[in-house]
């Protein structure tokens, strides 16, 4: 079993191109992150804060101290908010905003989801070409060298392109269909 401490310091347990690509990813984010608008890296901000436990702690104790003073158990302040309608409006005013900077968080996160998706299946759809050219190519040296090929059907079968089109046509219409 090798150490995770030292796979993390390293590179040597990794291909040159794995780390050539681990690199570019972190980069490209990089590189998106310093090219984000003032108002997505306040959004980014607010949602990262409104995750974490300070947030929790800070409300704790702003809340805490707004009900002990209105109800009283500390004297030397006085009422402001008796019936906690402030802080009813206050605590929705919040839930507004936070809401709002979490979906806009989230339409990011769903942004850069689809551009990954989207290379996955471009990488997918690259995999199968190749492979059933390599199948396709070791089809042909087995019969240049007259070798038998077991399962020669399932063999021929992956030799065969793969029209993507074809696979998503076939994917919605069972869908509509399912009995298909």
């Amino acid at each position: 079993m090798v150490d995770d401490q030292k796979l993390q310091a390293d590179d040597s347990y990794l291909s040159g191109s794995l780390i050539r690509n681990i690199r570019a990813l972190e980069e490209r984010r990089q590189r998106e992150a310093a090219g984000a608008g003032r108002e997505t890296r306040v959004a980014n901000w607010v949602t990262r804060f409104a995750g974490s436990m300070r947030f929790v702690y800070v409300h704790l104790v702003v809340y805490g101290v707004w009900i002990a003073i209105n109800v009283g158990l500390i004297p030397l302040l006085p009422r402001f908010d008796p019936y906690f309608v402030i802080l009813a409006m206050e605590a929705s005013v919040e839930a507004i905003f936070l809401s709002t900077f979490i979906l806009i968080s989230q339409n990011q996160m769903s942004a850069a989801q689809d551009k990954r998706d989207d290379l996955d299946l471009q990488i997918s759809l690259l995999t199968e070409h190749e492979l059933t050219k390599l199948s396709k190519m070791m089809l042909d040296i087995a019969e240049h060298l007259q070798v038998p090929v077991s399962d020669a059907p399932e063999i021929q079968e992956i030799a065969r392109d793969v029209a993507p089109e074809a696979v998503l046509n076939e994917i919605e219409a069972r869908k509509r269909s399912p009995k298909r």
